[in-house]
């Protein structure tokens, strides 16, 4: 079951007739894991909208990054036209925008035209997976971990000055320090208590490694829930820090110091809530099953790779050294690992270091899940605990470019079983399109090196 939603539509219908809220901000997740809508006034949602929900253009699910719109997706293209699809609020979503005053905001689930769900959108493919979780008896508890940089410019002065010479926050490692996260604490302060305003709980605040990095971590809940509460989250914190004249980037690698990594927390328990992977009899703490569920991770994490690091820049993060993964191997508290295991019976998960902040959570997730149930639908076995310093030894790598990912992901008949044609295609389209974005781009660093010495 899922949590209560943080308020409801009747709860909403008051707000409106008190005069308290005049806007829902109606959202959809798109492939790069960002919010993408409308803002609908809310007298007009609850007559309308609210009903049979709202229509955008499909090409939402078929653009790159800058909104071009870019060929090779079967959902959308000029040949079909670029229609409609339905955007349905899903309204255990609903929530407030302490951020933005009068708002309330939702996230919906999208379908074609004639009710056919769009079933590449990241939601749905998160939804799949859950549901097949559902019917071995099971649900997932998920936590992600988003590191950010902010920077004291602001978001339009940094764009002006093409994301150069920025001013981090803080000028050296507050990792942990008291002292250092002050500096920032009017921020931080801010985006937690809004947060839990839009129904979120929050844990706390840290400094991390590199200039002006920080972590905000929140409760872990159900695998769905915690997706839809990562984007809400990760939308608000960069219009706070607008409103505050400043910046953040959650970018996986900004410079050559430490990236933001985004740590993901999952476990899987039974309907009934029993612990079905943990054991404290074993010298594990795994049950089987556990077992089984990690060994999946160990057998799927190449050809997952493009759902936990979808963009160019994601690759280099993994730096030994860096607390970022090289490994592709799984112990217990150890942090040189791509797979983490923590905690003891109600507390034990498997924290699957790989993905950075530019993740789409639905995706990470859907695929974490799928790989457990596989683990656990062919008993794989586990190999043994990897102690010691995983960076120095001889063990299978995490892909190093986006196009390993891409032609390991293309290739599996494993992910097209798992997850159809029509997801492995449209996220492999998705990859082709950026790897031939930055084939075509002039850098900084080429300027550098072959303007006048070449």
């Amino acid at each position: 079951m899922r949590p209560t939603p943080a308020i409801t539509i009747d709860d909403v219908r008051s707000l409106v007739d008190s005069g308290e809220v005049d806007t829902v901000a109606v959202a959809i997740t798109d492939m790069q894991g960002r919010l993408q809508g409308k803002r609908i006034h809310a007298h007009y949602f609850l007559d309308e909208v609210a009903h049979h929900g709202t229509e955008g253009c499909n090409y939402l699910l078929a653009v790159d990054i800058d909104m071009n719109t870019v060929g090779g997706y079967a959902m959308s293209s000029w040949d079909t036209g670029y229609g409609d699809f339905v955007m349905t609020p899903d309204y255990s979503t609903l929530h407030r925008v302490p951020w933005q005053p009068g708002t309330v905001g939702v996230l919906c689930d999208l379908s074609t035209v004639d009710g056919r769900p769009v079933v590449a959108s990241p939601r749905q493919i998160l939804r799949r997976q859950v549901d097949r979780l559902a019917d071995a008896g099971m649900v997932a508890l998920a936590g992600t971990e988003l590191e950010f940089i902010v920077f004291l410019d602001t978001f339009e002065e940094a764009w002006l000055a093409g994301y150069r010479d920025l001013t981090p926050a803080n000028l050296y490692n507050v990792d942990y320090s008291m002292l250092g996260t002050a500096r920032v604490e009017p921020l931080l302060r801010r985006i937690r208590n809004e947060m839990f305003g839009a129904g979120m709980v929050v844990e706390s605040a840290k400094g991390e490694c590199n200039l002006g990095q920080h972590e905000i971590a929140f409760k872990y809940r159900d695998a769905l829930g915690t997706a839809d509460n990562h984007v809400i989250y990760k939308t608000g914190a960069k219009e706070i820090a607008a409103q505050e004249g400043m910046a953040l980037t959650f970018m996986a690698k900004y410079n050559e110091r430490e990236g933001n990594s985004c740590h993901v927390h999952l476990s899987f328990r039974g309907s009934d809530g029993s612990l079905v992977m943990a054991d404290d009899s074993d010298p594990t703490g795994m049950s089987e099953l556990g077992k089984a569920f990690v060994a999946g991770q160990l057998a799927h994490a190449e050809e997952l790779t493009l759902l936990l690091a979808p963009n160019i820049n994601s690759y280099k993060r993994y730096v030994e050294g860096s607390f970022a993964p090289t490994a592709l191997r799984w112990g217990r508290d150890n942090r040189t690992l791509a797979f983490r295991l923590v905690g003891h019976g109600p507390s034990l998960r498997l924290e699957n270091r790989i993905p950075g902040g530019d993740v789409n959570p639905y995706l990470a997730i859907a695929g974490i899940i799928a790989a457990g149930l596989d683990g656990i639908d062919r008993n794989l076995p586990l190999e043994p605990e990897f102690t010691g310093n995983a960076y120095t030894s001889d063990s299978r790598r995490v892909p190093t470019s986006l196009r390993d990912a891409l032609d390991l992901w293309a290739g599996s008949e494993w992910v097209r079983d798992t997850f159809g044609a029509e997801v492995q295609d449209h996220y492999a389209n998705m990859a082709r399109v950026e790897i031939a974005a930055y084939g075509a781009a002039v850098t900084d660093w080429e300027r550098h090196r072959n303007f006048e010495r070449i």
